[in-house]
Parts: structure tokens; sequence; C-alpha cells
């Protein structure tokens, strides 16, 4: 078994940007975590054939959690590959599923009665991103501590995320609950958290798992 970065590079709002899905190998399958913003799929399709792997071999998605940069493509991939398990919390399923509005389009509602003359644009697309994004049926929907992808994988709920332990890899995938900044693990957008004290909680419960590899979807992978 063995887990690698999809490196993306895109422009967003005229600045360059990336983000880092995570494949990982185990036997013959392969499970990608994450998908991307709305028709990301060509590009992480590209890293595929960059890595040497093909998408007839992907069995899985896991979705950390509801957020336009991480759930945009699902759709997509899940309608050109039907068979595909979706994976994803019990909590969050529900956002995706579209069971329920998802927190964060909540609290982008609640910023923009608040928001300076010159962001109110940015907030208004922002939230028309998330109305647009197209719901998807949750296959597996998973829980703390749980052992999935064959008991290689142990389910760590933080909260509104879910991380994901590999001990015989000594390795985390972090979804946005540790992001890579400045050789360090940081709480990705402090300003955007929807609860900061919980957003230290979950940092602090990633750093306690005593990983050697963090796999940052944001930043990329960190080492101790």
């Amino acid at each position: 078994m063995k887990i690698i970065e999809l490196p993306i590079e895109f422009e967003f709002n005229g600045q360059k940007n990336h983000i880092n899905p995570s494949l990982i190998i185990l036997k013959n399958e392969l499970t990608l975590v994450d998908t991307g913003y709305h028709d990301f799929l060509p590009l992480i399709e590209n890293e595929f054939i960059k890595n040497g792997y093909e998408m007839k071999n992907l069995k899985n998605i896991i979705i950390t959690h509801f957020d336009i940069d991480h759930i945009g493509s699902l759709y997509d991939f899940k309608e050109k590959y039907p068979l595909i398990n979706i994976i994803a919390s019990e909590v969050e399923s529900k956002y995706i599923s579209g069971e329920m509005k998802s927190e964060r389009l909540v609290q982008a509602e609640e910023m923009l009665e608040n928001m300076p003359n010159q962001e109110i644009e940015f907030g208004k697309w922002f939230i028309q991103q998330l109305k647009n994004l197209k719901h998807v049926s949750i296959d597996e929907k998973v829980h703390d501590g749980e052992l999935i992808l064959d008991n290689e994988c142990r389910v760590v709920a933080t909260p509104g995320h879910i991380s994901l332990y590999f001990p015989s890899l000594k390795s985390v995938i972090t979804g946005d609950a540790a992001v890579k900044e400045n050789h360090e693990l940081v709480i990705a957008n402090p300003h955007f958290c929807l609860d900061g004290e919980k957003a230290e909680q979950s940092l602090r419960k990633i750093k306690n798992l005593k990983a050697e590899n963090y796999y940052c979807y944001h930043g990329g992978k960190f080492t101790l």
C-alpha cells in the first residue's frame, strides 16, 4: 500500500493556486481522496495517467468534508464512473446528498449581511457556487475510529471533517483539519473556520497521532 499526491495547479481570482488530492493504492484498487473544484475531473484524470494508473481501477472516492474545493467534481466522477463507491462521514453525507443545507452555505449567507461593499460581489458569487453544486448520494457512511480499506485505514473524525490515519505507513491524510504552511501544520483559513475552538482541537488530534507523514490538501506533504 502507498499514498501519492496528485498536485493540481489552477488559477483562482487572478492568482495561482494549488490543491493536492491524495491517491491511495491498495493492491490493485485505487481510492481518491477529494475531487477538487467543478470541472477538475480531467485535471485529476491526467494526474492518474501521469503516475501510471488507470481510471478503471478507481474503486472509491472518500470525501473529507463538504467544501466547494473538495466536492466540486464529485458529481462528474459519479456520472462518468457510476460504479465508484462514495465514502463520507454520517454528518457530511447529509450535506453532500442535499438532505440538509450545508453549514458552509449557512455561514456564507450570514457573512454576506455584514460584508464590506467591495467584497459583496465575491460573497454572492461564492454562495451561488455552493448552490450550484450537484448532490450525490453517499454509498458508505463512516464514523470516528472505524477501520476501512481492508482495515488499513482508520477514520479520524474532527469537527466538520474526517481525516484518514494509516498506522502501517505512519501517515495521515488531513483533509482541511491541518494545512502545511511555512513548514508547519496549521489550521486552514482560520477566518473562515466554522468553529475556531473545534479547529484547534482537530489540529491537536491530528498532531497527537504522531505520524511521520501528513498529506495536506493545501500545502502538500509534510514530513516530520
